[in-house]
């Protein structure tokens, strides 16, 4: 019996610089995908750069945003980037606030007006900023309760539409372990900044994956006038064929050193020569 055709999962590329390859290719196609971190980290400008990417007219995009201040003000700033396309802005993307919706409605009118945006416009990628915005100060177990009823029901609409969904949120790092979100997401982004002497370190984790080989440990990234930019760490970003150990000698044509070594030095061997000034290192150094 022949064995069945295993399914092939389509990734998106995210726009972003080297944050492809610690992904293991891209952002699945159709999958529920968090960017979590502190504020000011560059969430909303990684979202952007993702969704500027993918955006086409076959391809259209809704960016919901949950912050007090106008998309317009938003749009001002985030256009200074080298990415935005504003000929993309109004046609195949398409800016929503839900703040209205939130002080009126709750929970409840958000995913009803998500879901009535969604099923009008026929939207293929879709972005929740700031998601985090929508429980914060959520204390109570009812509350808690509600978030985690709002999560699942907002998840079963985005498998129902088959969508590729991003949620951004500022998290710190105990709610890894306790937020229902988190559990949920098919993939998760951590995005984070430290000082450093007189600077400041940005780095950037593939927390998961499902179905991909991500790059594991933290990556270090930057924010320029193009957007973010990742730099994979140099040790995992080297391919298994790269890194397989060299075999054979290097004989060094010094009569006698090399049957002492028994054929030369060993290719890929990183060599000391040592010794008092005026001893010949050079020499052998030159002869080899």
């Amino acid at each position: 019996m022949s064995q069945e055709k295993k399914v092939v999962i389509k990734q998106l590329p995210t726009g972003v610089p080297g944050l492809d390859l610690i992904l293991g290719g891209g952002i699945p196609e159709y999958s529920f995908s968090l960017v979590a971190g502190e504020p000011g980290t560059g969430k909303t400008t990684l979202a952007q750069q993702f969704v500027f990417q993918n955006a086409t007219p076959e391809r259209k995009v809704l960016f919901f945003t949950v912050l007090g201040e106008p998309t317009v003000k938003m749009l001002r700033y985030q256009q200074q980037y080298a990415f935005f396309d504003p000929t993309k802005v109004g046609d195949s993307i398409r800016f929503v606030n839900l703040s209205d919706d939130l002080l009126e409605s709750g929970l409840e009118g958000v995913l009803e007006r998500i879901v009535r945006e969604v099923e009008a416009s026929g939207a293929s990628v879709i972005v929740v900023d700031s998601f985090r915005s929508l429980v914060r100060g959520v204390e109570s177990d009812a509350a808690t309760r509600d978030l985690g009823q709002f999560v699942q029901r907002l998840a079963i609409h985005l498998t129902t539409w088959q969508v590729t969904s991003l949620l951004v949120g500022e998290y710190d790092e105990a709610e890894k372990r306790g937020n229902p979100v988190f559990t949920i997401a098919d993939s998760i982004l951590w995005l984070a900044q430290a000082p450093d002497n007189n600077s400041v370190v940005r780095k950037i984790q593939v927390v998961k994956v499902r179905g991909q080989a991500q790059m594991p440990g933290l990556h270090t990234f930057r924010i320029t006038d193009a957007g973010l930019q990742v730099f994979p760490r140099l040790s995992l970003a080297v391919g298994e064929q790269e890194r397989a150990t060299p075999s054979g000698r290097a004989r060094t044509g010094v009569a006698g050193l090399d049957e002492m070594m028994h054929g030369g030095i060993p290719v890929g061997d990183s060599v000391l020569v040592a010794g008092a000034s005026g001893s010949g290192k050079s020499v052998l150094a030159t002869q080899f």
